[in-house]
């Protein structure tokens, strides 16, 4: 896990993909290659592009994945893990367990 995580640190964290090709590694044990192409993809980029903070900030404000400095408007807390599960086609813990106690 620590790796995984100095990994997306190096990435950018939330600036860019990296929590997202992060839990890509942990939830389905991708490497890094593997975890930024499987992201890549699924947000239709290359994956010179999730690299990039500014495209990725335009990305995920327009599919609600959450930003570093929200504005008005964008994804915050489970709202964008909901997101980032239904983009990324994983489970999320947290998000199963909101979405159970909600009965949806």
């Amino acid at each position: 896990m620590a790796l995984a995580h100095a990994h997306a640190s190096g990435m950018g964290g939330m600036r860019t993909s990296g929590d997202l090709v992060a839990r890509m590694q942990m939830s389905r044990g991708m490497k890094i290659k593997e975890a930024k192409e499987y992201v890549a993809n699924k947000l239709s980029l290359s994956v010179t592009e999730i690299a990039d903070p500014v495209i990725m900030t335009e990305v995920r404000q327009d599919l609600k994945l959450g930003v570093i400095s929200p504005q008005a408007g964008d994804a915050l807390g489970i709202e964008a893990k909901c997101r980032i599960a239904e983009v990324l086609d994983i489970d999320i813990n947290c998000v199963n367990r909101f979405k159970n106690k909600a009965g949806i």
